[in-house]
């Protein structure tokens, strides 16, 4: 058995990989362009984007517009392979970003960390035969994929393109309480079928395959066999990515990755109100000892965080961690984060991907 391909809509890609998004900069035009280029699909993460160029503490919402669309345009100009976004629905200024992917002509628009219940009046219904955006939102249950599915066809007669199922294994912030996360019952096992059931009928009544997509401590091609013969028609992958020479992080960001251990990844709580799992260090530390650390906002970037009570700026850290400043910030990471060896290259790690594969699919 060789790997398949993913189909979403009127794109095509060679595997049936896509990279996950990870902010505050960890996925660029760098990384996205070499994942597509390798015939995954890529992804830039529009969270914190602004926080790197140097006039975001005077004009953030323009310094995140400006930063997505020159990443794009980066990623445009490296590859002819699928470019997509990741923009969180909790984002202050996530229409926006929306709008600028599909001016942009972004591949697809991947939602998170909410229900992105009227994006489809942002997005535009993909038109067969021409370089559309494609709307993917990302689930933690069925529940929510059926209630994203249900208005959306109630409200604007169309579906999303595809979703993705995240399970507890994830990094970053969780959609799952603290109680849920080692629960049997919410593991992506349990939650991939479930979602496949939910989506079902919609695909029927419109006529047409919805990709369910697994997310959440995929590590191996083994895992991706498992998740695709559980219904999943492809997986979405993070945490293995960081360690790759083209992750536009800082040489100290992916170290952290490669000398962790399982026991230094943590599950905190994030300023914005989530669980979420990062590699625990001095930094995260001192948080937990109640240490405040001085926030300076120039603007609430995230609707749930209010930064009067934070203990910190959580884009801030992520940006300091980003740049390898990791005594004044952290990094979230998956699950299996603690299996990252060694620094390779993008294609070195597709290869690896596509062996494990068929190694497990011949066993």
């Amino acid at each position: 058995m060789t790997v398949p391909d993913l189909t979403i809509g009127s794109l095509h890609a060679r595997y049936p990989v896509i990279q996950g998004g990870m902010g505050v900069g960890i996925s660029l035009s760098g990384l996205a362009s070499a994942v597509a280029q390798e015939g995954g699909i890529g992804v830039i993460s529009a969270a914190g984007i602004g926080m790197l160029e140097p006039d975001f503490n005077r004009s953030p919402q323009q310094a995140n517009q400006r930063a997505l669309r020159s990443e794009i345009r980066k990623a445009r100009q490296a590859t002819d392979g699928i470019i997509g976004i990741n923009a969180m629905v909790a984002l202050t200024d996530f229409d926006e970003l929306v709008k600028i992917s599909v001016e942009e002509g972004a591949d697809l628009v991947i939602m998170g960390a909410g229900l992105p219940l009227k994006t489809a009046e942002i997005i535009p219904p993909v038109v067969p035969g021409t370089r559309s955006t494609h709307a993917v939102p990302i689930v933690s249950s069925a529940r929510a994929a059926e209630l994203i599915f249900r208005y959306w066809s109630e409200h604007y007669n169309r579906i999303p393109d595809a979703v993705v199922v995240e399970g507890p294994l994830a990094g970053g912030h969780l959609g799952f309480k603290r109680e849920q996360i080692d629960d049997p019952a919410y593991s992506l096992e349990s939650l991939v079928p479930q979602v496949v059931n939910a989506v079902k009928p919609y695909a029927g009544r419109f006529g047409r395959e919805v990709p369910v997509i697994a997310a959440g401590g995929i590590y191996t091609g083994a895992d991706m066999l498992s998740f695709l013969r559980l219904g999943a028609r492809g997986v979405q992958m993070a945490t293995r990515f960081v360690t790759t020479v083209e992750c536009d992080a800082s040489e100290a960001f992916k170290n952290a990755f490669i000398e962790c251990t399982e026991k230094d990844l943590v599950i905190i709580e994030s300023p914005v109100g989530l669980p979420g799992r990062a590699i625990a260090n001095r930094f995260l530390e001192a948080v937990s000892k109640k240490i405040k650390t001085p926030v300076c906002c120039p603007w609430k970037c995230l609707k749930t965080c209010d930064f009067k009570i934070s203990p910190y700026c959580i884009c801030r850290a992520l940006t300091n961690a980003k740049k390898g400043l990791l005594d004044k910030g952290f990094a979230f990471a998956g699950a299996n984060a603690y299996l990252n060896e060694r620094i390779v290259t993008v294609r070195e790690l597709f290869n690896s991907l596509i062996a494990e594969f068929e190694a497990a699919a011949a066993a």
